[in-house]
């Protein structure tokens, strides 16, 4: 349990942060593979830039925490673990290159939707609480994570997925 009881919206807030920040790691280390398993050279270099986003963003979390004075580690997002690893499973898939992108993009998709629910969450809670800074850094990332979501679904929709066909 991460907390013995939440009892303000200041442990709520905490408890969204430790969630990102730990999301926000595994998937450094999950982007290099969906990259290797990306055929397509465009979808393969959107993965590599989301990366060095990915580790901006982690950085970001950690300027927070500092100003904040909060500790971070010791959780494991659950979520993110589970959206990983069916895209792990995915990529075990004995797929045409074609499908594997589409299917690629797909899973990447879900882990968008589940950072932009995350991100837009905190920054609320950053702005209600006052935490003016924190909060403009929670919208920068939210911002990128909703740019990455509508280069998927445009890479998706006007290219991979006719080519899956």
């Amino acid at each position: 349990m991460l907390f013995e009881k939440l009892e303000t919206l200041d442990d709520l807030f905490e408890m969204q942060l430790k969630d990102l920040y730990s999301a926000e790691n595994q998937l450094v280390k999950a982007l290099p593979q969906m990259a290797e398993a990306a055929k397509d050279g465009r979808l393969r270099r959107g993965f590599e830039r989301h990366l060095r986003e990915t580790e901006n963003q982690v950085a970001r979390l950690e300027q927070i925490s500092q100003d904040l004075e909060l500790d971070l580690g010791g959780h494991t997002c659950k979520a993110m673990e589970g959206l990983i690893a069916e895209g792990q499973e995915t990529m075990s898939e004995n797929a045409t290159e074609e499908v594997m992108d589409a299917a690629l993009i797909a899973a990447s998709q879900r882990i968008e939707h589940y950072e932009i629910s995350g991100y837009g969450t905190a920054a609320h809670f950053a702005e209600r609480l006052g935490h003016t800074e924190a909060a403009d850094l929670l919208r920068k990332t939210l911002e990128e994570e909703q740019l990455a979501d509508t280069k998927l679904n445009d890479l998706a929709k006007n290219y991979i997925n006719e080519k899956a066909e």
